[in-house]
């Protein structure tokens, strides 16, 4: 999978979310690792939610992991804080931020 493959799936999985009740500002930035590698960030601002194929340097959290690990979660088949405590997610930054993942997915 390259990384264009990647980015466009987890937008669609993404763009899904209604983010109109989400009144904090919310900035992840996902690096991905392995096949696809690459990064890609997700933010909501005033009600809207943006996934571009860039870095996002004002980010809340930062998601490290492989794309199989991302879309695992994304799909629910595996639980993100599992992840994190088996070492196939890294999150950097503010947790409590990153526990909003969950709005998203």
């Amino acid at each position: 999978m390259t990384f264009n493959e990647v980015y466009e799936k987890a937008k669609a999985i993404f763009m899904k979310a209604d983010v109109s009740q989400i009144t904090e500002h919310l900035a992840f930035q996902f690096n991905i690792t392995g096949d696809g590698e690459g990064a890609f960030y997700a933010e909501v601002a005033d009600g809207i939610l943006r996934v571009e194929p860039f870095e996002y340097y004002d980010r809340d959290a930062v998601f490290t992991c492989t794309a199989e690990t991302l879309f695992k979660i994304a799909e629910g088949k595996s639980d993100p804080v599992m992840a994190f405590t088996l070492g196939k997610l890294k999150v950097d930054g503010s947790i409590e931020k990153a526990l909003s993942i969950q709005k998203l997915l």
